[in-house]
C-alpha cells in the first residue's frame, strides 16, 4: 500500500527510501512490473527469508528480481564479447608472458 495515499499501486523508484509513516525501508523502482506466482523449495525459501531478515534485500520480491536479472545477464550470448572488449590486448599479453615459464621442463605433468 502506498504510504502517501493509502492506495495500490504505488509509484516506485530505483532506490531505497524512507517514507513518512512507513515502517522500515521501501524498495522503489521505475520500470513497470508484473505480478507472478512462483514455487520454491522450502530450503531455498528459508535461505531467502534469512537474507531479507538480515536486510541483504528489501523483500522477497526484490531478491528474486535481482537473482533473475543477474542470471539472465549471465546467459546473454553477447556477454562474453562485451567482457572481452573491456580487456587491453597488450596488457593481457604481457601478463601471460610474465606468468608462463620459459623452460618447458618446469611445467607440471598432466
Amino acid at each position: 500500500m502506498d504510504t502517501h495515499s493509502g492506495t495500490y499501486p504505488y509509484t516506485i523508484t530505483n532506490q531505497l527510501t524512507h517514507l513518512p509513516g512507513a515502517h522500515g525501508m521501501t524498495y522503489r523502482h521505475t520500470m513497470p512490473r508484473d505480478k507472478i506466482a512462483i514455487t520454491l523449495e522450502r530450503r531455498v525459501l528459508q535461505r531467502l527469508d534469512r537474507l531479507v531478515r538480515t536486510k541483504a534485500f528489501a523483500s522477497r520480491s526484490h531478491a528474486i528480481q535481482q537473482a533473475v536479472a543477474e542470471k539472465l545477464e549471465r546467459l546473454d550470448p553477447t556477454r562474453l564479447a562485451r567482457e572481452c572488449a573491456k580487456l587491453d590486448p597488450k596488457s593481457e599479453a604481457t601478463l601471460a608472458d610474465e606468468t608462463l615459464p620459459t623452460d618447458r621442463a618446469t611445467w607440471p605433468e598432466y
